[in-house]
């Protein structure tokens, strides 16, 4: 008796769990808190609560008792053995590609309906077949596990890299060059808050990235990085420290702590081998595949470290606030800086252009702060002076002009040269030398007549 009542039981446990989920007119964001809070009071993942909850909303009470009887196999349809079959083609075609990668391209090619492939009742016939994730790693390099740690709330920490990527003909002469992905990710919720490809890795990709992700999201409390020397430069100490953000540093040769990045650095190791398939040429399409990737694939997949949610989800519903901050305070937090000595022409050189800040500046040396994307124009200081602005000097545009002098260093008209006005005077006032002239003239006649 008591065996034949345990489904009921166990019907009955669940249904406890998911009543608070069936009130009347509920939105999906109350909902999705909802499910975490009674994922921490029941000790049950966010996941499978959802399991629950759609199941009784299929079968009502009896779709929460568990299936008795039969077996695993009898509940495929008719045709998984072709589906089996593609998905081992899919998986051969590229051995880094996981199981719900798999499922997900089976379901917008059509092959199966949404939701209606188990991950793992498809993981053990590809491994029965041969082609399980263990089996296919003789194939793929393995990263090593990492020690766990997790933000409360977002943007308490941005966690950044820089991830070697494939070589695309993009040099001189169609020359293969390698490209490099700078990503910063946000650590409590997996969400990537900027990611895009350089074909360069100088401090200039860290910055773009930063500047990115905290115009889009808002300033982080800290961002975590390695001791690359593109994150040890002067430039990110003084923009981190003009933004209010904590600079922090992984211990030389222990990347454990910078395990959110690393691990999404692997699924871009997924990424890169689909777009191997794709034949990408150029920077710009590799990162219009990328861009797509995160945002319709990467934000929306449930994430094992977020109890089954995606980081999308996770990140548009964390209850913190985002904290922006104003253009302007952003643009000078970017600013670089660079000395220079004005030329005899009142200009500098800089970045290869040449730059009018004014004559009266000649031969002083002038702090130049500009934003690396922006070089047309550039703020000039001097202690002397106020700060202004000098824009790119356009050669054929100003050939043949003559700069205008500032009015307290025009030349003045005078009616007469004060040199031999004052020279004048001197004789007139003070005859001295000719006086002695006329003497020793006569003292010489004298003694020629005797």
């Amino acid at each position: 008796m008591q065996t034949k009542n345990k489904p009921e039981e166990v019907a009955a446990k669940k249904m406890v769990i998911i009543t608070p989920l069936l009130e009347d007119g509920l939105d999906p964001q109350r909902i999705i808190e909802l499910k975490k809070e009674l994922s921490e009071k029941y000790k049950v993942s966010y996941r499978t609560i959802t399991r629950y909850l759609e199941a009784y909303r299929s079968n009502g009470f009896n779709g929460l008792k568990p299936v008795t009887g039969g077996t695993r196999e009898s509940t495929l349809p008719d045709h998984y053995p072709e589906i089996v079959e593609k998905a081992i083609v899919l998986r051969r075609e590229c051995p880094t590609r996981s199981v719900a990668d798999i499922i997900r391209i089976l379901e917008l090619e059509g092959v199966v309906s949404s939701g209606s492939l188990s991950r793992s009742t498809l993981q053990r016939h590809l491994q029965a077949s041969g082609f399980g994730t263990r089996q296919m790693k003789v194939y793929t390099k393995t990263g090593a596990a990492s020690r766990r740690f997790q933000k409360s709330h977002r943007c308490m920490l941005f966690q950044g890299d820089i991830k070697y990527g494939p070589y695309l003909p993009i040099g001189k002469g169609g020359e293969r060059k390698q490209v490099y992905l700078s990503v910063f990710i946000d650590d409590a919720t997996r969400y990537i808050v900027a990611a895009k490809f350089y074909d360069n890795q100088k401090v200039g990709i860290i910055e773009e990235s930063l500047r990115n992700a905290v115009m889009m999201y808002g300033k982080p409390d800290s961002i975590y990085v390695d001791n690359g020397k593109q994150y040890r430069s002067e430039w990110l100490q003084k923009a981190c420290t003009k933004l209010g953000i904590r600079l922090l540093f992984a211990k030389p040769y222990h990347p454990e702590g910078k395990g959110k990045v690393e691990a999404f650095n692997r699924r871009i190791d997924s990424f890169l081998s689909e777009v191997a398939l794709q034949k990408v040429q150029t920077l710009e399409e590799l990162n219009h595949h990328l861009d797509n990737w995160i945002a319709e694939h990467y934000h929306k997949s449930p994430h094992y470290g977020l109890n089954g949610i995606s980081p999308e989800t996770a990140f548009r519903t964390d209850a913190r606030p985002l904290r922006f901050i104003d253009t302007a305070e952003c643009a000078n937090a970017f600013l670089h800086t660079q000395e220079r000595e004005v030329d005899k022409t009142g200009c500098i050189s800089f970045d290869g252009q040449k730059y009018e800040v004014g004559l009266q500046l000649i031969g002083r040396k002038v702090d130049i702060c500009y934003d690396p994307t922006w070089k047309d124009e550039v703020e000039i200081h001097h202690k002397d002076f106020p700060v202004f602005r000098a824009k790119v000097m356009q050669i054929g545009k100003n050939c043949g002009v003559r700069a205008e002098l500032p009015e307290q260093a025009r030349p003045l008209e005078p009616e007469s040269s004060r040199l031999l006005e004052g020279l004048n005077n001197a004789k007139a006032t003070n005859p001295t030398h000719k006086e002695a002239a006329l003497i020793f003239r006569k003292n010489r006649e004298e003694a020629a007549n005797v």
